[in-house]
C-alpha cells in the first residue's frame, strides 16, 4: 500500500503511523498496517482577519456619522444670530456665536474635527481593504484620541455657557439670557447635543481601534 502515492492524489499529507507489518503467531497471514493519520494543509483560514475586516467596515460607518454630527455642530453655531424687536437710541440689543469666546472655541473645535475625520477616511478604508496592516490602525487610534480630547473639550466649554444661559446665576446677578433671545438659545443647545453626540462617536472609535490592534 502506497500510502505518499495516495495523498499527493487527494491532496491530503499522510503521515504514516506504522510502516511495519507484523505476522500473527498462528502464521495464517500477515496482519494489514494501520491507517495512516492525515491532517490536511490549507483549510484553515485565519478568524481574526474577518473579525477586524467586520471592525474596519463598523469603524467607516461611525466616521461619517461624526462628519454629519461635527458638521451640522460646527454648522448651527456659525450662523447662529439673533436681533430683539425692541432698541433704544443707543443700544440694540443683538445676541451672535462670536460675541462669546467658548462659542468661537466650539465652532473651531468642531470644524478642526470634522476636517481630521474627512481625512481619515481613507485610512479607515485601508484597514478594511487589507486588516492586518498595524501602521493606519495606530494612526486612527492616537489621531482618534485628540479629536477626542478636542471635542470633548470644546463641547463642555459651551455647556456650561449654555446652561448660564438658560438658568442664569442670581449669586453674580446674571439674567437669564433665553428669557429674551428665544431663538438664539435652541439654536446653540442643539449645536452643543450635535457635538456630544460626535463625542460619544469618537469614544466607540477609539475603543474600536484599540481592540482591533489587541487582536492582531
Amino acid at each position: 500500500m502506497d500510502l505518499s502515492r495516495s495523498g499527493k492524489e487527494s491532496g491530503d499529507i499522510a503521515i504514516p503511523v506504522r510502516e511495519v507489518a507484523k505476522s500473527s503467531k498462528s502464521g495464517k497471514g500477515i496482519a494489514p498496517p494501520p491507517a495512516a493519520s492525515t491532517i490536511r494543509l490549507g483549510q484553515q483560514s485565519p478568524p481574526a482577519a474577518g473579525w477586524r475586516r467586520g471592525v474596519g467596515i463598523i469603524d467607516l460607518i461611525l466616521r461619517i456619522c461624526a462628519i454629519t454630527a461635527t458638521l451640522a455642530a460646527a454648522a448651527v453655531m456659525g450662523t447662529t444670530d439673533q436681533n430683539l424687536p425692541f432698541f433704544t437710541q443707543f443700544f440694540q440689543f443683538q445676541a451672535s456665536y462670536d460675541d462669546f469666546p467658548t462659542f468661537t472655541f466650539f465652532l473651531a473645535g468642531n470644524a478642526i474635527t470634522c476636517a481630521y475625520l474627512v481625512l481619515s477616511l481613507p485610512f479607515s478604508i485601508v484597514c478594511i481593504v487589507r486588516p492586518h496592516v498595524i501602521g493606519a490602525r495606530m494612526l486612527l487610534l492616537i489621531f482618534d484620541t485628540l479629536a477626542l480630547a478636542l471635542t470633548m473639550s470644546a463641547a463642555s466649554a459651551a455647556a456650561a455657557i449654555v446652561y448660564l444661559a438658560h438658568n442664569g446665576n442670581p449669586g453674580t446677578n446674571w439674567p437669564q439670557l433665553c428669557q429674551q433671545f428665544n431663538e438664539f438659545c435652541p439654536r446653540v443647545s442643539g449645536a452643543v447635543v450635535g457635538s456630544f453626540l460626535a463625542v460619544l462617536i469618537l469614544v466607540v472609535l477609539v475603543i474600536l481601534s484599540a481592540a482591533a490592534l489587541r487582536r492582531i
